[in-house]
């Protein structure tokens, strides 16, 4: 509706994991190094955690991106909320391949195959599981035997587990599987320049060359959203359609504090 008003070619602050959109904050960055390292160096397990909206989602989503389909065979499980064998079919589907039965010992007979086969042809397979927290307590065995595909010098799998803040204090009740995890990071919030920065490169991805939201509706944002991505979006959003259907010239304090006063 206002992307003619304010010389926009896309919607910016779209609460979807487009890369396209992806903003690199320090911590982002050094959450990317991390997973990229863990893959290359076929570690074992990686934890990336961060609060609801944190950009987890999108992030995983880049690193596949950057990933050579000649090298990395990857599978993306986004709703893990399953049994221990439905995990397993799920995990060998997302790998292009289909369970020979409800069998756990001839699905992981099917999954070793695989990772072998990947080995062979020189991929490395890759499982990201996204909002990782929602795996019921059994399921996360499962997880356990995966990570047991294994030679002396490698792991045949790398698991990314992604997810809410509390899934780090799940794992940490799991002493083995916790033992296999080879690299943690959480994702703090942006910072008040950090989210200036954050609101600038989207409104740039989308085609402004000059900014809408003056210094202090940038602030207010800050205050309201805590630096979360995924709140800033829902503010700049609104604020966005507040100002064209009252034919602002820019975004200030007061039309920030008056769309958040609408939507709680």
């Amino acid at each position: 509706m206002y992307l003619e008003y304010w010389e926009l070619n896309r919607y910016p602050f779209e609460n979807v994991p487009d890369p396209h959109f992806m903003f690199y904050s320090t911590e982002h960055k050094e959450a990317l190094v991390r997973m990229t390292y863990v893959i290359k160096r076929m570690k074992g397990a990686a934890l990336i955690t961060g609060e609801v909206g944190s950009g987890k989602t999108t992030l995983s989503r880049v690193l596949i991106q950057h990933l050579p389909d000649d090298e990395f065979d990857i599978g993306l499980i986004t709703n893990p909320s399953l049994t221990p064998i439905d995990f397993l079919k799920e995990a060998l589907n997302e790998l292009g391949l289909e369970a020979p039965s409800d069998s756990k010992s001839q699905i992981l007979s099917v999954f070793n195959e695989k990772l072998m086969e990947n080995m062979r042809g020189g991929k490395n397979t890759i499982l990201i599981i996204d909002e990782a927290q929602i795996i019921p307590l059994e399921t996360f065995e499962e997880i356990r035997l995966l990570l047991n595909f294994q030679l002396n010098d490698r792991f045949l799998l790398t698991m990314l587990l992604v997810g809410q803040p509390e899934l780090a204090d799940i794992i940490r009740k799991l002493k083995q599987l916790d033992q296999r995890i080879a690299i943690r990071y959480h994702i703090n919030p942006l910072n008040e320049e950090e989210t200036r920065q954050y609101i600038t490169f989207r409104l740039e991805k989308a085609g402004r060359k000059t900014p809408i939201f003056n210094d202090g509706a940038v602030e207010t944002i800050f205050h309201y959203s805590e630096g979360i991505p995924r709140k800033i979006n829902s503010i700049c959003d609104l604020a966005l359609l507040m100002g064209f259907s009252v034919r602002a010239r820019e975004i200030d304090k007061t039309m920030i504090e008056k769309v958040v006063e609408d939507s709680l």
